[in-house]
């Protein structure tokens, strides 16, 4: 893959991110709140001001990259066992801490609902 539709497609997932915390946020679509990094800037992919990070406490890094195809497939696998009920994934490698994965949808979602309350 060339280096600049490699970056297109990073960019499309940094956009969709944005996208979404505007959406969930109840944001203007022209908010200065929520900002994309520019490729190759150091920090955070998806840039919140410090209203947002107090809704949203959390430093994103976005990467879309085939290399993760093992995790789709425990996500799959996680799938099977109930249909009714929501994938999760627990992940370890060794000397790392745990990490949850789960859909990115969902995840906004529960994230929201529970930080207003409802």
């Amino acid at each position: 893959m060339k280096t600049s539709s490699a970056k297109a497609k990073g960019r499309r997932l940094q956009d969709w991110v944005k996208d979404k915390l505007i959406q969930y946020l109840f944001l203007p679509r022209d908010t200065d709140l929520i900002t994309t990094a520019i490729m190759g800037e150091s920090g955070a992919d998806v840039k919140l001001t410090s209203v947002i990070q107090h809704k949203f406490p959390y430093a994103i890094e976005c990467k879309n990259q085939e290399k993760y195809k093992g995790i789709y497939s425990i996500l799959d696998q996680a799938k099977t066992h109930d249909k009714t009920l929501e994938p999760i994934a627990f992940i370890k490698m060794n000397g790392k801490k745990p990490l949850v994965v789960l859909d990115a949808k969902h995840f906004l979602t529960v994230h929201f609902i529970a930080f207003n309350g409802e």
